[in-house]
């Protein structure tokens, strides 16, 4: 009996040539925006207007018109911070990791995912700054810098100034590394433009001109870059996660935090990396490029770490209860059972139940499904930072400091801010750089094409 092996799905279909890879990929940055683009890009602007209200009242009057109270000094804020750095993870996954792994499979998908992470960390990195109150007053205390007024520097010891060195380095690596990448896409837009747009392109390429010293000088800057950027993806969020498991709060004391808060965050950004390419690829008609081998495979690994997030659930009920401490046991009884059930047990479904459904090939290979799903899971790890942090603070070790937290409209119009800011600049990178990465896809073309695998 003879057994044959499987041909893995090709990663482009279509049988694509070189030029077709230029031409399609090229296409949307040379031609006249579409009717869908333009509604996209008017509906995240007035987002962003709307938001932008909320955002001057809040700054112009203080964060008192947040719905923060003496109990809960920290709330919706910096609920949608973790979540916006979170968010932020998976771009450098994708492109770095994978590319150390030698993963082909992250060719056609890895520049909009590092978009993705320059965007969400400028909206993660706000909050922060507005939390200051007066950030034109007193922002630069959070910088190492000498203090011209006396001998006090910022506190070292504080998990809050490691974000500032973590999340600043990780910002300033990855945003490298996103460009670099592009110089030899902007090179291919510049030598097919004329008059202005070919001097914008010649000027943001670098005078890429093609020759084999100029490839392996970005190959091996990018291979550079990617062994940077690696640990920077693991160490972002741990550090997050000490602002919290440094605190003698009961819930937060934890050890499982730095490993629970690394595999939420990948969790989390792979579903808005998927939520991303699914439009991107039906408005810019990518379906060649971005193939359900590819959504498939993003989907197995949110199966993964969304299964690693449902074990750090139980391990922490578990952990409460081995303790003996009464303090920590009730902060989990109260999260499941207290006021803010609705939001624990959102979580718990978001997050938990619903990726299981990927064992399903069927949904797992369905657009709709997982365009569904991807926004179950963001919902849910959304819940998931509130309730960390809102019902571990509303019931601390004083019954009469208890209290409940409402958001105000400033709250959310802040959040809302974000949003319009994050989809402006991603409609706008969409429309004006080249959405996926041709001069990799083509290095793969031959090998992982529909054509040679047919």
């Amino acid at each position: 009996m003879q057994v044959t092996s499987s041909v893995r799905e090709p990663l482009v279909t279509g049988g694509k040539t070189y030029h077709d890879v230029t031409q399609d990929v090229s296409r949307q940055v040379e031609g006249k925006p579409s009717i869908a683009w333009f509604l996209a890009f008017l509906t995240a602007a007035g987002v962003l207007a709307l938001g932008f209200i909320a955002l001057a009242a809040t700054l112009w009057e203080g964060i008192g018109m947040w719905g923060l109270n003496k109990t809960i000094g920290w709330a919706w804020d910096i609920t949608n911070f973790v979540w916006w750095v979170g968010i932020g993870h998976a771009g450098t996954l994708i492109s770095a990791v994978l590319l150390l792994f030698r993963q082909k499979w992250r060719t056609s998908i890895n520049r909009a995912a590092e978009a993705m992470t320059i965007f969400a960390v400028i909206c993660a990195a706000m909050f922060p700054v507005i939390h200051m109150g007066r950030p034109w007053i007193g922002a630069y205390w959070a910088l190492p810098l000498p203090n011209t007024f006396g001998s006090l520097w910022v506190n070292f010891n504080s998990p809050l100034l490691w974000d500032v060195f973590a999340i600043s380095t990780y910002f300033s690596v990855s945003l490298v590394f996103w460009y670099i990448g592009l110089i030899p896409d902007f090179a291919t837009i510049r030598d097919r433009a004329t008059g202005l747009r070919k001097t914008i392109y010649g000027a943001l390429s670098f005078g890429w001109d093609g020759a084999a010293k100029s490839w392996m000088r970005y190959e091996s800057v990018s291979l550079i870059l990617a062994g940077l950027a690696t640990p920077l993806v693991l160490s972002v969020h741990t550090i997050v996660s000490f602002d919290f498991a440094t605190s003698v709060i009961p819930g937060w004391h934890t050890t499982i935090f730095p490993p629970y808060f690394v595999a939420g965050a990948i969790f989390s950004g792979f579903a808005m990396v998927l939520t991303l390419m699914i439009i991107t690829r039906k408005v810019f008609k990518l379906e060649d490029y971005i193939t359900m081998g590819h959504i498939e495979l993003m989907n197995i690994v949110i199966i993964i770490t969304g299964s690693i997030v449902g074990i750090a659930y139980i391990t922490e009920f578990f952990i409460a209860w081995y303790s003996g401490v009464e303090a920590e046991q009730y902060a989990f009884i109260n999260r499941a059972t207290g006021p803010y059930w609705w939001a624990y047990w959102s979580m718990m479904t978001c997050n938990v139940i619903s990726p299981q459904l990927f064992w399903i090939k069927k949904i797992r290979t369905s657009i709709v499904a997982t365009f569904i799903l991807s926004l179950v899971v963001n919902i849910g790890m959304w819940f998931e930072r509130f309730v960390i942090i809102v019902t571990s603070l509303h019931r601390d070790y004083l019954p009469s400091s208890w209290a409940m937290f409402y958001p105000t409209w400033a709250d959310v119009g802040v959040y809302l801010f974000t949003f319009g800011l994050f989809f402006t600049l991603f409609f706008l990178f969409a429309k004006f750089f080249p959405v996926i990465n041709m001069a990799e896809v083509k290095s793969v073309l031959k090998s992982s094409s529909e054509k040679v695998a047919k």
